[in-house]
């Protein structure tokens, strides 16, 4: 019997055999010219739909921020246009406090009448220079836009109903849209409220 101790004695060990991963080939066939095209295209065709989409949107903010910026610019002074027209009408009621003009009145009180009436003028064109209008709503049909009815009272002869028969206060617009809606009194129908 042969000592097994001596390594150059001992039998060679047996070798694990060769692991193939040895899966069955699945090989897809080629596509053909006309179809690579035909996938290609669809692929543009939606990558095309994707930009025009994405474009389409980018266009919408931008137009989104400029119209945002632009009522920033417009109506960012709002309260303080508010102010200014309480003074305008203040100096209105100031004017129609002063007795009418009338023959053989003082110079003074002709002067004062007509100093303050210069001062509204070039009040006013400023306001308008800035986007700030009144509107008279004296004998107009009555617009809930612009106008807040304060009393009905009945239709005098040949005034239609709804229609303004005094106003308090006029209305007034900041750039088109409304800043202080003008306070009326507006013909019944039917004969009064």
């Amino acid at each position: 019997m042969a000592d097994m101790s001596d390594p150059a004695e001992m039998p060679p060990a047996p070798q694990p055999a060769e692991e193939t991963n040895a899966q069955p080939e699945t090989t897809q066939p080629e596509p053909t010219p006309e179809e690579r095209i035909a996938a290609l295209e669809q692929e543009v065709a939606q990558l095309r739909d994707r930009w025009l989409r994405a474009e389409a949107e980018n266009q919408n903010l931008r137009a989104r921020a400029e119209r945002q910026v632009a009522d920033a610019r417009n109506y960012a002074i709002q309260k303080f246009a508010r102010d200014v027209v309480e003074a305008a009408e203040n100096l209105r009621r100031g004017l129609e406090a002063l007795p009418p003009a009338s023959e053989g009145e003082p110079e003074l009180l002709t002067k004062l009448r007509d100093g303050f009436e210069g001062v509204e003028r070039s009040f006013l064109a400023i306001l308008e220079r800035n986007g700030i209008e009144r509107k008279e709503a004296q004998g107009q049909p009555f617009d809930h836009e612009l106008h807040q009815a304060m009393a009905q009272q009945p239709a005098p002869e040949g005034v239609a109903p709804g229609t303004v028969i005094q106003q308090w206060t006029p209305a007034w617009t900041l750039n088109g849209r409304l800043l202080k809606p003008a306070m009326v009194v507006v013909a019944a129908e039917g004969g009064g409220a």
